[in-house]
């Protein structure tokens, strides 16, 4: 039987289109990248272990970011280097020879943020694309003008900008136009937060940020000491920093339509099941679109799989200049089920018979969910396993490899989850 490749499903599954949008997506080490590329995203972004925002999500070494571009070239997916931190007097010098060494790796883009670093590039790899990150806070098409006029290829626009303004710059900026589509939104202007800073002594714009917005809070009256009163919303005002995290899966059209060139998501440290979930619920959302722009609509298994991974509630953020959309969500709820990785799909010996990389508990008998790209969530029946050295066990644990019966065509980077009661004390719906 064929060996199914995401670039014959692509070739297969993608609707015709001279000129599709981008889906992009984050990877934060090597294993995110080849789940990203697997559930049909069109470029990633990710970084090397220096110079870019995410510190703590794992990153690339040099190698890996090499390994990481060939990869990308096999799959026809473009891979794009965040080296957006602002950078210091002292790193300087070892920021040139970085920029050196990514131009021998050729990536298919640089995102940038600091003019230090954006000029650096421009003359050592004069030949890489460059992307303004929207750390430079893009807010007007003159702007994005400007970025053009000194040879950037791309703006990823601010996220305070609402959808006309970003239209108007697509239109009149003279470049390609970049916007978020789903994920965290940081409550600082543009990103730019001291909290961190302040708070941990670890600096946000220097990619070290402990997101202090999400801890929880109260406020002590002076005369008071002891007497903690938690911090809530009125009708004066909001007195807390959490952001609800964006969604716009029901605004595909109108995305598309204003003439952005990329959908991105947010999310280099989060793991593969929120990768996987992300972008397969995009890449189908997307290619609906495409298929037939004039009835498209939410499918409820794309909503219940943006709804099963983590997050704080779901906003549309500024696109709409609806500042209720913009309020952090006190409605504190309890999900039905939480979604627990169990494992991935390291490859099939057979049809129905495959391999599994055990990431939480897995017995026998239990009900799983697995997702593959370009096909819907089924559920299985986990039946007897055995371990690689052949031998039956009715219960794997993490950091396990066995061989189970799977019924179904299973490939290489599908995830299995299983639904799990959850978790004692109120999520964020």
């Amino acid at each position: 039987m064929e060996t199914l490749t995401l670039k014959t499903l692509r070739k297969n599954k993608m609707p015709p289109s001279s000129h599709p949008v981008e889906l992009l997506a984050p990877a934060g080490n090597f294993e995110k990248l080849k789940t990203a590329i697997h559930f049909g995203a069109d470029a990633v972004y990710l970084s090397g272990q220096d110079f870019s925002l995410r510190n703590f999500s794992g990153n690339f070494s040099m190698d890996e970011l090499e390994a990481a571009v060939s990869l990308g070239r096999s799959q026809g997916v473009k891979i794009y280097v965040a080296c957006n931190i602002y950078s210091r007097n002292h790193e300087q010098d070892a920021l040139r020879q970085y920029l050196k060494r990514l131009g021998k790796i050729r990536p298919d883009a640089l995102i940038v943020a600091d003019p230090a670093i954006f000029m650096a590039a421009r003359e050592l790899v004069p030949d890489i694309p460059l992307h303004i990150s929207t750390q430079t806070n893009t807010t007007n098409y003159a702007t994005a003008d400007f970025w053009h006029r000194l040879g950037a290829d791309r703006v990823i626009s601010a996220r305070e900008l609402s959808l006309p303004e970003i239209q108007d710059i697509a239109a009149r900026g003279g470049i390609a136009v970049e916007v978020f589509v789903h994920g965290a939104m940081c409550m600082a202007y543009s990103g730019r937060c001291l909290l961190s800073s302040f708070l941990a002594g670890r600096d946000s714009n220097r990619g070290r940020c402990a997101h202090p917005c999400r801890w929880s809070y109260a406020v002590v009256e002076e005369k008071r000491p002891g007497q903690y009163m938690p911090v809530i919303e009125d009708a004066r005002g909001t007195y807390i920093f959490n952001a609800r995290d964006l969604c716009m899966i029901d605004h595909i059209p109108a995305l598309i339509e204003s003439g952005v060139a990329a959908l991105k998501i947010e999310g280099r440290m989060k793991g593969i099941h929120y990768v996987a979930s992300t972008v397969k619920a995009y890449r189908e959302a997307i290619d609906s679109y495409y298929r037939n722009p004039g009835s498209y609509h939410v499918r409820q298994d794309w909503a219940d799989l943006l709804d099963s991974v983590n997050q704080r509630g779901y906003c549309t953020g500024f696109y709409f200049g609806d500042p209720t959309e913009i309020e952090p969500n006190l409605a504190l709820t309890r999900k039905a089920y939480e979604h627990r990785l169990v494992g991935k799909i390291l490859s099939a010996r057979a049809p129905g018979q495959v391999v599994v990389d055990v990431r939480n508990r897995l017995e026998t008998g239990e009900t799983v969910e697995i997702l593959s790209p370009f096909q819907p969530i089924q559920r299985r029946v986990i039946r007897p396993m055995v371990n690689l050295a052949g031998e039956p066990i009715r219960v794997a644990h993490a950091g396990h490899q066995v061989q189970m019966a799977l019924e179904g065509d299973w490939q290489p980077n599908d995830v299995i989850r299983r639904r799990d009661a959850p978790s004692s004390g109120p999520r964020h719906r």
